[in-house]
């Protein structure tokens, strides 16, 4: 794999277009997975996706071709993701009561498109409380989490997204991982 991706990224570093366009569906998935991860919120995911892959190509030239590609498209991902987080300011909750309303919240607005059995809503509820509780963590702390646990990535990927030694990953991910355990109870 990596030397099929380090030929396509050849052909791009040439101008061919067209390689790009392989470069993004190999890690379009992977990359708008990390973002929503992060942000919990599928529009926010796109726009981010969308200007990861515009950075990767527009700063193509300074890719360094002796490490991974999907390193430095994931690192590039990750920061744009925090940067949004640090800009970003709620206006509103999904728990919040919609005005007008008898005690609705915005969670109603969301129209079902099947019955779900009992178990799987069990399942479904119990992430989302989990993603809800990653949200919750500082974004240092957060995307070494997601990266860690949701995009199994290694350490060392870890280190070289995130732009820190290993040991500092490390102790991100136990800090979170301690922060989602004292959150999540005896669950």
């Amino acid at each position: 794999m990596d030397a099929v991706v380090k030929r396509i990224v050849r052909e791009v570093k040439r101008g061919n277009q067209e390689a790009f366009a392989e470069l993004v569906e190999l890690y379009k998935d992977k990359v708008y997975h990390i973002a929503y991860r992060m942000l919990g919120n599928a529009h926010e995911a796109q726009d981010v996706s969308q200007e990861a892959f515009l950075r990767a190509y527009t700063n193509i030239h300074s890719y360094d071709e002796n490490r991974k590609f999907s390193t430095w498209i994931f690192r590039i991902a990750t920061n744009l993701a925090i940067d949004r987080l640090r800009k970003k300011k709620p206006d509103f909750h999904l728990e919040d009561k919609v005005g007008g309303t008898e005690n609705l919240d915005y969670y109603s607005q969301f129209a079902s498109e099947e019955a779900l059995p009992e178990e799987q809503v069990v399942k479904l509820e119990m992430q989302e409380w989990i993603q809800q509780e990653i949200m919750q963590l500082p974004p240092k702390y957060r995307s070494a989490v997601i990266l860690k646990y949701l995009e199994d990535l290694s350490l060392k990927e870890i280190s070289e997204i995130l732009n820190l030694p290993v040991p500092t990953v490390k102790t991100r991910i136990h800090r979170g991982r301690e922060a989602l355990r004292k959150k999540l109870g005896d669950v």
